[in-house]
């Protein structure tokens, strides 16, 4: 299992942590800063799914007026781990 950090751009929150398993499945998902509550639900609903699966789900969601999200940026996070596997 290996641990990934990103750095999120364009959003309330400032960096996105997870575990990576062999399985490529998502565990500890937590992000910096934002929406507590609501990024503390994303990470319980994202633990233990594949990673794709996570990725295609939350792509291209957007906040308010912003043209990301926090949910995009996961997505982001996501390809960059997938791409250095």
């Amino acid at each position: 299992m290996r641990t990934v950090e990103y750095k999120t751009k364009g959003t309330c929150s400032r960096a996105i942590r997870f575990n990576l398993d062999d399985e490529g499945r998502i565990h500890n998902l937590e992000f910096d800063g934002g929406c507590n509550g609501n990024l503390k639900g994303i990470g319980a609903l994202c633990e233990g799914m594949k990673a794709e699966d996570i990725r295609d789900r939350v792509k291209g969601t957007r906040c308010g007026m912003k043209p990301t999200s926090c949910p995009d940026q996961l997505s982001k996070a996501i390809d960059e781990a997938l791409a250095s596997n």
